[in-house]
């Protein structure tokens, strides 16, 4: 389960903003990751096709901000995180990654 939402653009497609928590149990900080896809669906089913199989989109509590909407739409694969700010804190100013950046650094720690 994660906190998230998402946007619908004027060409009819969704960006998706899911904050997932760190797999490591040390309280290292989550990380924020972004899918543009023709519907919600379709962007869920494409992070559970990636081995993210319990994510789930509940409300709209956190949309993607223009920022985020902006960085997804001009990434080629359309999937993108970065590390999440930890609660009540300023966010670190740090670029976005492609998400085989993240699944290469998850298994390289397993």
């Amino acid at each position: 389960m994660a906190a998230g939402g998402f946007c619908k653009l004027p060409s009819g497609s969704v960006v998706v903003a899911l904050n997932l928590p760190s797999p490591a149990a040390d309280g290292s900080p989550g990380v924020r990751v972004l899918v543009h896809a023709h519907n919600r669906a379709r962007a869920l089913t494409r992070l559970r096709n990636l081995g993210l199989r319990a994510v789930y989109l509940r409300g709209n509590a956190a949309p993607p901000t223009p920022d985020e909407i902006t960085a997804v739409l001009h990434h080629p694969d359309g999937l993108i995180w970065r590390t999440a700010p930890a609660a009540g804190t300023l966010p670190v100013l740090e670029l976005w990654h492609p998400i085989r950046a993240l699944l290469g650094r998850t298994a390289a720690r397993a």
